[in-house]
């Protein structure tokens, strides 16, 4: 019913193996999960975990946080997103929580890479923006981002920047986020996307949802999201999980 749509199931944090969390999965009714590369080092585990189980997908990218690693360019990731099991490009964006504006113009170098790379390999972008907006906003515009699509993920931004992204084809991803109490400002922006145009995720092993928050998160917990969108919106669980879920297929082109 439920389709975790952005998972770090790669990382060290789940080093018991997949096995559990697919088990616990299918126990919470969530028949697949995105594993989104970070960088290109750690690709191959994404790829991997992609190969060995037919309910798990693959993007490639490198986070615009992670600055010591290799630099991608368009056709590599064009050549990587070739994989019949990588369904997207990113997570990529502009994050400057940790750093100024003005210092990190390779963020927004590598932002403009990941589009055109988006665009050539006719994939989605999976977009992380933080304290960034106006800029990612704008380097969306600029470098045709509409014409690849995607998702806005782990959405914590205001209603204005949530219908710019609407406006250019993109989907709106809530996340664990959603479920905080004093997360007033993003409960109001849930009730107000358009459910043919959302998704869901965990992102974990972040930033689990009420009532696994401060624990590790995983993909069984998406749930939870779907539970809170249906309550802030007044409808039933199983047509969150519906539209989401095909919302899920039809943005990263995957049959049903």
């Amino acid at each position: 019913m439920f389709i975790d749509s952005h998972c770090h199931i790669d990382f060290p944090d789940f080093n018991e193996g997949l096995a559990p969390l697919l088990a616990n999965m299918r126990s919470a009714e969530v028949d697949a999960a995105l594993c989104v590369s970070v960088n290109l080092e750690n690709f191959p585990r994404v790829l991997a975990a992609a190969e060995a189980y037919p309910n798990v997908y693959a993007s490639v990218g490198v986070h615009p946080d992670h600055d010591d690693g290799r630099e991608p360019d368009v056709a590599e990731l064009v050549a990587l997103a070739a994989h019949p099991r990588v369904v997207a490009i990113g997570e990529t964006g502009l994050d400057y929580y940790r750093m100024a504006r003005e210092a990190v113009d390779w963020q927004r170098a590598r932002f403009r890479t990941h589009i055109r790379a988006a665009r050539q390999a006719a994939k989605p972008l999976i977009i992380h923006t933080r304290n960034a907006a106006d800029d990612t906003l704008a380097i969306m515009a600029e470098e045709g981002a509409e014409q690849a699509g995607g998702v806005m993920h782990c959405f914590t931004e205001s209603w204005p920047v949530a219908e710019a992204a609407l406006a250019m084809g993109f989907y709106i991803s809530f996340s664990g986020i959603v479920s905080f109490k004093s997360a007033k400002d993003l409960k109001e922006v849930a009730r107000r996307v358009p459910l043919e145009r959302m998704l869901i995720e965990t992102d974990s092993p972040y930033l689990a949802p009420m009532p696994h928050r401060g624990k590790r998160n995983e993909p069984a917990y998406v749930r939870h999201v779907a539970e809170e969108i249906a309550s802030l919106r007044g409808i039933a669980l199983e047509r969150v999980g519906e539209a989401t879920s095909r919302n899920f297929r039809d943005l990263f082109r995957i049959a049903a």
